[in-house]
């Protein structure tokens, strides 16, 4: 993004949280997609303004491609001159209620403000109880999780240009899904942050086409 393209809102979203939302949904979508190959639009998240989710925001139409933003989260915008089309990736943690974006147009003009609403959404929570010392992360391993929290912070802030040829993404590995997106597992009584991604469980040997290392 260039200065004359940056936008800002009051109350941004964060940006990590907002573009590993859209990662999420087409990767859930990924894993429950058939063999043949889908058209641009089948991939496309579904459009669910709820936490989590994410909400698909007409621009309108306009000859070149919209800049639109979240706060300082750039979005994705797709379409052609007759309409383009936001995607907001919503954070686990937003609130319901009324959101809004920023819009300009190629040339870095005022933005144009849209606003949406995000509807209430319940995910599945987990109760468990287990071995007091599973719950809380070592010393050494709390410093490494600061660590790599921050390192996966700065790589899942960028935006590329130019944009993907396709929204398609692999499935990492063939397997059961053993965790979905937004569960909440509440150990001991204490309640951890809902998950922000998609677990396969797999056979060790398993060849993997891609992953991430969670912990």
């Amino acid at each position: 993004m260039t200065p004359s393209r940056t936008l800002r809102l009051a109350a941004p979203f964060r940006r990590r949280t907002a573009l590993s939302t859209v990662a999420a949904w087409l990767l859930a979508r990924a894993a429950d997609a058939q063999p043949a190959a889908p058209s641009q639009e089948t991939v496309w998240p579904r459009d669910r303004a709820v936490p989590g989710g994410v909400a698909h925001l007409s621009l309108g139409p306009a000859a070149a491609r919209p800049v639109a933003q979240s706060g300082e989260v750039p979005l994705l915008v797709l379409g052609d001159p007759i309409e383009w089309t936001a995607l907001v990736g919503i954070p686990l943690a937003a609130a319901p209620g009324t959101a809004e974006i920023a819009v300009a147009d190629a040339h870095g003009t005022a933005p144009r403000r849209i606003a949406y609403r995000i509807a209430a959404k319940r995910y599945v929570e987990q109760r468990l109880q287990v071995a007091p010392g599973t719950v809380d992360l070592s010393p050494e391993n709390q410093a490494r999780y600061e660590r790599e929290r921050a390192h996966l912070a700065t790589v899942m802030a960028r935006f590329t240009e130019p944009l993907p040829r396709e929204l398609q993404m692999r499935v990492p590995v063939p397997g059961r899904r053993s965790s979905s997106f937004g569960l909440r597992r509440v150990f001991n009584g204490q309640a951890r942050n809902p998950h922000s991604g998609m677990d396969i469980a797999a056979s060790t040997g398993t060849p993997m086409a891609a992953l991430f290392i969670a912990g």
